[in-house]
């Protein structure tokens, strides 16, 4: 356990980038616009925060009338004043007050109305599901008690890193922590969302990635989310690229008109297709699973999970190889997890390199995990299908252009994005060209940018520092990248590439979703505290510590 994990992580809580909150809480605090206390919010499913709120200012007011700022932090409580007062969780829907005599605190809610209360031995503010505030008196003091247990619970199980690398590791278990939701659709299950502002659901690739750090200090969470995202499969064995509150998003049909409304003025070809496309996400699942294995073995629970990722990759090949060439395809660019890759600017369905690898290390990962957890089963058709989905994925190779192509509706799409980079994760790629990527990885012309790895080459036509995935730096496609080069004879470069990547959170401030690959800085549009790019640091960190 690192010392005092919850006062590292404390020091980057900012109420800004990273919100108070609680674990199961649907309840965030921000710091007030004008900077004079706190406002509330809730988190919800494809709702936004400005349409969630709960009370647009929370101000505590000393003994002599005068406004008091937030002078302190930590994931159990805010303090205001010289300690005068201090704002907590009750329960996960409940805020607790409390403070000196004559303190106070003003309520603003969100149709005008302002009221103000005493604190006295401790006032709870009750949030309902339609976000209106009861308020009640309450044990202030044992409110704080029992949200600091909370915490010291989670952070105990806090991986132990090197000493550089432990504050940013704190502040990232904290995320994983505060993160936490119940899915009132699935009982008492604990998914863990990419964020709490705007990503409330269980994606299935977040939670893949998610649980791969999480299963340093929680292994039976980290199972659990990988349990959320197979327990739904559609009835060919399609797995869902969602799993949240009200169900399961798995088509195209199922996506909010959002989503739509984005597709549509980003002149997507399927902004409203004709029939519905099934949406999922890359195959990693057999990757994750065996990850989280290694950490704390659990048989029965293996041969479960086995039997729903083996069915999910028998669909890619009989339900999304579209053209019928062996090799199946992406038939909406929502299942790749690079949703605005330029290599979707193309006609579809896409076939890309990315997926032909996953592929390929899938059908590995389970032939090795069906030797060992179901030894009478016959793995031997994984390692085949491996072997042909191989060849298949060598023909994307351009020699002309030396990368790895995607193709569209057929047609090359000559964008150089991270995409090609992934074959390296099946360590079988000819001599020649495994060096001409690892060449590619050191260009800094492509994709050693001052900051990292650029998911689109800094000299390609489509690199745009900001925009999503056309150029901005990704945690997970950096790390997978990283396991590419080891994978494929270059480990020290490994080394390397984990090094820049962790130094990259740290000097951009935290696990953003995204990042400007020039500057290190969190770029415009990204959502800060990320499950997943948390999740990864805490495992690049342990790795490297």
């Amino acid at each position: 356990m690192m010392t005092d994990a919850a006062a590292l992580a404390g020091r980057r809580l900012d109420l800004v980038s990273a919100p108070f909150t609680l674990p199961r809480s649907r309840v965030l605090v921000f710091r007030a616009d004008d900077g004079e206390g706190v406002r509330v919010h809730t988190s919800e499913y494809e709702r936004r925060l400005s349409d969630s709120r709960v009370l647009d200012a929370l101000t505590v007011i000393g003994a002599g009338g005068e406004v008091l700022p937030v002078t302190d932090v930590h994931p159990a409580r805010v303090t205001f004043g010289a300690a005068t007062a201090t704002l907590t969780f009750a329960d996960p829907s409940t805020l607790s007050l409390g403070g000196e005599p004559g303190a106070r605190v003003r309520l603003r809610r969100p149709d005008g109305h302002v009221e103000e209360h005493l604190l006295g031995g401790g006032i709870r503010l009750r949030v309902a599901a339609d976000r209106a505030v009861a308020v009640e008196s309450g044990d202030h003091a044992a409110a704080l008690a029992a949200t600091e247990a909370i915490w010291a619970d989670w952070f105990a199980k806090c991986p132990s890193v090197r000493d550089d690398l432990q504050e940013m590791t704190a502040l990232c278990w904290w995320v994983l922590g505060a993160n936490i939701v119940e899915l009132p659709s699935l009982g008492d299950a604990r998914a863990i969302v990419p964020s709490k502002i705007g990503y409330v659901g269980l994606w299935q690739w977040d939670a893949y990635f998610i649980a791969v750090g999480l299963r340093h200090g929680d292994p039976e969470l980290a199972r659990e989310q990988l349990d959320i995202a197979f327990r739904f499969p559609q009835p060919d064995g399609q797995l869902p690229d969602v799993v949240h509150e009200l169900g399961v998003l798995a088509t195209s049909d199922d996506l909010p008109e959002s989503d739509r409304a984005n597709l549509r003025r980003a002149g997507s070809q399927i902004a409203d297709p004709s029939a519905p496309v099934p949406l999922t996400k890359p195959p990693l699942a057999a990757w994750a699973l065996r990850k989280v294995l290694e950490v704390e073995d659990a048989p029965d629970y293996a041969r479960t999970q086995l039997a729903r990722i083996v069915r999910s990759q028998d669909w890619w090949f009989a339900g999304s190889d579209l053209d019928h060439d062996g090799m199946p395809e992406y038939g909406h660019p929502y299942s790749s997890g690079l949703d605005d890759s330029p290599i979707f600017d193309g006609p579809l369905p896409t076939a890309a390199p990315d997926l032909g690898a996953y592929l390929v290390q899938q059908d590995r990962e389970l032939a090795s995990l069906l030797q060992k957890y179901e030894p009478d089963a016959d793995v031997e058709r994984f390692r085949a299908r491996a072997e042909t989905t191989q060849e298949l994925l060598l023909r994307m190779w351009d020699p002309e252009r030396s990368r790895f192509l995607a193709f569209g509706g057929g047609e090359p799409q000559l964008s150089d994005t991270v995409v090609g980079l992934m074959p390296l994760l099946t360590g079988a790629l000819p001599a020649p060209i495994a060096a001409a990527l690892r060449q590619a990885v050191d260009d800094p012309e492509r994709f050693a940018l001052p900051w990292g790895l650029p998911t689109v080459a800094a000299s390609d036509p489509d690199f745009s520092e900001e925009r999503m995935w056309r150029g901005p730096i990704w945690v997970n496609t950096s790390m997978l990248v990283a396991e590419g080069l080891e994978a494929s004879g270059y480990p020290e470069r490994a080394r390397e590439l984990r090094e820049q990547t962790v130094a990259l959170v740290i000097h951009g401030g935290g696990p953003h979703e995204y990042f400007n690959p020039q500057t290190g800085q969190k770029a415009r549009t990204a959502t800060t505290a990320f499950g997943w790019s948390a999740a990864l640091f805490v495992d690049l960190a342990v790795q490297l510590s």
